[in-house]
């Protein structure tokens, strides 16, 4: 039967730990393994990612470009195809139908209707803003433009 006085730890597992700077008879007296002055052998040691030794910094040597429009539309767009293919004759398209249907998934700041692809039928179509071809694809089949 083995008892707890028996059990001993498997045979590799405890290493012991390296004493660094204990003097040369230890094999890492002195410079403890870190090589001669330096900022690698010096306090933790460690080098930030950008640091670059004095020489002038890479976000510093490239120039600055662009800007941000902060004053930019977004909008949700939907082309002929898509109405031709979701709504039936005479149907009337808004924004809130859009949603519903799955078409667009939130308004942003307006829905756009565009001209890919061929419409046959009449709709009434209210939008906040309109490509001119689909202007013109939608009312030579009969169907009416609101712009909202």
């Amino acid at each position: 039967m083995i008892t707890i006085e028996d059990l001993k730890p498997t045979p590799g597992s405890n290493k012991k730990y390296k004493r660094l700077g204990r003097g040369q008879g230890s094999g890492k007296g002195k410079t403890a393994g870190k090589g001669h002055k330096g900022q690698k052998s010096r306090g933790t040691g460690k080098v930030r990612a950008w640091m670059e030794g004095g020489q002038t910094p890479l976000h510093r040597r490239l120039p600055k470009f662009g800007f941000k429009n902060f004053t930019k539309k977004f909008y949700a767009v939907v082309n002929l195809e898509t109405l031709e293919e979701k709504f039936d004759s005479n149907a009337v398209v808004t924004p809130e139908v859009l949603i519903e249907k799955g078409i667009i998934d939130k308004i942003y700041d307006g829905v756009k209707i565009l001209a890919r692809g061929e419409i046959t039928k009449p709709l009434t179509v209210k939008a906040h803003k309109f490509s001119e071809k689909a202007k013109e694809k939608i009312e030579k089949v009969g169907g009416k433009i609101e712009v909202i």
